[in-house]
């Protein structure tokens, strides 16, 4: 089972079956059929190819197990799942536009190139052959005694197809992209012809200083209707969001710091005074009634400790206190309470979950059940251990089972849960127990152990630094008298008064239905703010008040624009192109203010903008004036009779005229073939993003999702 221990070693490559949907889609499904007449499980379409729910939701999965193995948060991936369905269902019409098929043959043949294996060496025998016959036995294997594991592999397998036809299609179309011996030549002569210009450049940053133009939404929006392919726009909303955190105030932050003196030097409350941190016979138990966060029983390496005491712990006796100091919203005492080597262990399990655990998808047995089965294969594997092998095909850890249940070297720093860690740590070579977690039941044996470097065990009294009641209040008045001096009022009287308060203030210009983070906020009430501010009973003005669950921190929104399908909505890009509008603005009048001169020398147009004369030499292969790339202004050059002042030429950085003194040909070194070789290349590394942004811009993309749950809003109300 090796091979397939290999796949399973990546968990965020494996799409399993679970209901991670949003709200919108764990309705009744019989109760929707009644609102729509259609399937519900019908998210959205690509070019007519449907994009169903549980597609959704495996690639929902995926992303998770991703960001949860790089750290990031599992929240707010739905957008970015769908447009990975969108791109997949173009590629696959696209795969099968040239003729190919996805048949079972074509997956074999074809997967030894997939980037899951192609650099993989275990894969492969000492010949270089792929171990085609070897995985699809194991995959025959995994389906007669592991339904859940071949479930896995079947998501797998269809994230792997459209990675094959990407590859299929990008080869071909890839192929096609050559350069002829007429474009090689023209582009050539663009490189080697030179033009030399005397020229006047009205910069427009310099002339924005001295001249003040103002870009009206009007002019946002005529921009926007020349150029629409780039200002197609998704549903989204403007929003205005104050945030009023719940901060500790001193006193707070005073009276923790009291509290934890209290627990550390006096005494606790329940022992009238007699027991606290330092005198106490058992620290555990201390920390476990009188610590807001629990104790810790495993034996850490100084780096895993707080940053305070890291210095200090190597040298410590066992018994010595270190505190009361600060670690961010928290005050902390710590005590060293033990030291000791800690061991490696080489150990193997057997995962035996129940119905509703983590580990738990597909399974039926009760949790009762799932103890009892445990227990009697830990007794059976306790007595002949050679027989553990046996019970592998039970085990819901394909992962591990596929490497006959080992775990490989752990130490305490490895990351897993506690009672597993335990168990280890407590327990010579040799022995076999059974282990409950969040899992389920672990069959456990260990198999080896070696001596590491030295552990240390820390018992931490942490108080942490609260908002009090009357903190918690306060804001509350201030967020509540905000909303009031606000509601009915227009997002200027909104912004002003923001930051006339000097309260926290962000302006999510296009923010996304499904995107789960509101931009510059972050909050659990992220999710709560975008359903509210996409119902479609929602108002241009209206506000809302939400408070953060655990924390009391309040926020106020304010919805000042919505966005529905189409053409983007002027003032949600203004950030984006109020510049270059500005600039197009202001090359008008620079260029009405020269012909109302006259000006007939480019002495005159320098003289009308107090600017100065320049000389360079332009090609139109590398269009580059002065340190900034001026195509027009190339194109002029080349353009305009020896001698003769050029109209003016409105540029990226600024408003040209011109003169051309003279036109040479400077021949580079290099022959056809090798110059039409580097174009070629250059094009293939530039084609793969354009196609498949140019596929997605000219593709008939319907969402769904919106409506969905507009429908089922109306309905469950």
């Amino acid at each position: 089972m090796a091979i397939l221990g290999q796949i399973r070693s990546k968990p965020w490559l494996l799409m399993g079956v679970i209901a991670l949907a949003l709200l919108a889609f764990l309705v009744n499904p019989d109760s929707i059929d009644k609102v729509f007449g259609k399937n519900p499980d019908v998210l959205g379409k690509v070019n007519g190819e449907k994009i169903t729910r549980e597609e959704f939701n495996d690639q929902l999965f995926v992303l998770q197990q991703q960001a949860e193995q790089q750290g990031r948060p599992k929240n707010g991936l739905e957008e970015q799942a769908w447009q990975l369905l969108v791109q997949s269902k173009l590629i696959k019409q696209q795969f099968e536009k040239l003729g190919f098929e996805m048949t079972d043959d074509y997956f074999w043949n074809q997967i030894q190139y997939d980037q899951m294996f192609a650099q993989n060496q275990q894969f492969f025998d000492e010949k270089g052959n792929f171990k085609t016959q070897e995985l699809k036995k194991e995959i025959e294997t995994l389906k007669n005694t592991n339904p859940q594991g071949y479930t896995q592999w079947l998501k797998t397998r269809k994230t792997i197809e459209y990675r094959l036809m990407a590859r299929q299609v990008f080869t071909n179309i890839s192929a096609g992209i050559t350069t002829g011996k007429k474009e090689a030549e023209e582009l050539m002569k663009e490189r080697d012809q030179l033009a030399d210009i005397d020229f006047v450049k009205v910069d427009y940053a310099a002339y924005l200083q001295k001249t003040k133009i103002n870009v009206s939404t009007e002019d946002l929006a005529n921009y926007i209707k020349q150029h629409p392919v780039m200002f197609k726009a998704e549903p989204s909303r403007n929003l205005g969001i104050v945030f009023f955190p719940a901060k500790p105030s001193a006193a707070d932050d005073a009276a923790a710091m009291k509290e934890i003196t209290k627990l550390y030097s006096g005494g606790t409350d329940a022992s009238g005074g007699t027991e606290n941190f330092q005198n106490t016979k058992n620290d555990s138990m201390f920390v476990m009634a009188n610590s807001d966060m629990p104790f810790n029983p495993q034996y850490v390496t100084p780096k895993q400790l707080p940053a305070t005491i890291q210095g200090q712990i190597t040298t410590a006796a066992v018994g010595q206190t270190f505190g009361p100091y600060k670690e961010q919203n928290f005050y902390v005492v710590s005590k060293l309470v033990g030291k000791k080597t800690s061991d490696s262990t080489l150990s193997r399990h057997i995962l035996i979950a129940f119905k509703g655990s983590p580990a738990g998808e597909g399974v039926t047995r009760s949790k009762e059940q799932a103890k009892k089965l445990a227990d009697s294969i830990g007794a059976i594997v306790k007595a002949t251990p050679a027989k553990f092998t046996e019970f592998l095909k039970l085990s819901n850890d394909p992962n591990s089972a596929a490497q006959g249940g080992s775990l490989g070297w752990t130490t305490p720093e490895t990351p897993f849960v506690p009672e597993f860690l335990t168990y280890l740590a407590n327990n010579p070579k040799g022995a076999t127990g059974v282990v409950e977690t969040q899992f389920g039941y672990h069959i456990i044996n260990i198999e080896d152990k070696k001596t590491g470097s030295m552990g240390y065990k820390v018992a931490n009294l942490i108080k942490e630094i609260k908002p009090s009641d009357a903190t918690e209040a306060e804001t509350d008045k201030k967020a509540r008298k905000f909303i009031q001096q606000v509601q009915g009022k227009s997002f200027n009287d909104f912004v002003n008064i923001a930051k006339k308060g000097n309260y926290q203030f962000t302006n999510p210009k296009a923010a996304k239905r499904f995107e789960g983070q509101l931009q510059g906020l972050g909050t659990e009430k992220d999710g709560d703010i975008l359903t509210w501010a996409f119902d479609k009973k929602r108002s241009k003005g209206d506000t809302e008040f939400f408070t953060v669950d655990g924390t009391g921190d309040k926020i106020v929104v304010y919805l000042n624009g919505k966005q529905e399908a189409g053409l983007a909505d002027p003032e949600s890009v203004r950030d984006q192109i109020e510049v270059i509008v500005k600039n197009k603005l202001a090359a008008k009048q620079i260029s009405d203010k020269i012909a109302a001169a006259k000006a007939s020398s480019l002495d005159q147009v320098a003289k009308l903008f107090a600017t100065t004369k320049q000389s360079a030499q332009v090609n139109l292969l590398n269009p580059s004036v002065a340190g900034a790339m001026e195509p027009k202004v190339a194109g002029a050059a080349f353009g305009v009779a020896k001698g003769k002042l050029s109209n003016p030429v409105e540029g990226g950085t600024g408003v040209y005229v011109l003169i051309k003194k003279t036109e040479t040909v400077n021949k580079q070194p290099g022959d056809l073939k090798q110059f039409t070789e580097s174009i070629t290349q250059r094009n293939a590394g530039m084609f793969g993003q354009a196609w498949m942004k140019s596929l997605q811009d000219n593709a008939d993309i319907k969402d769904y999702r919106i409506e969905i749950w507009n429908k089922l809003g109306n309905q469950q109300q």
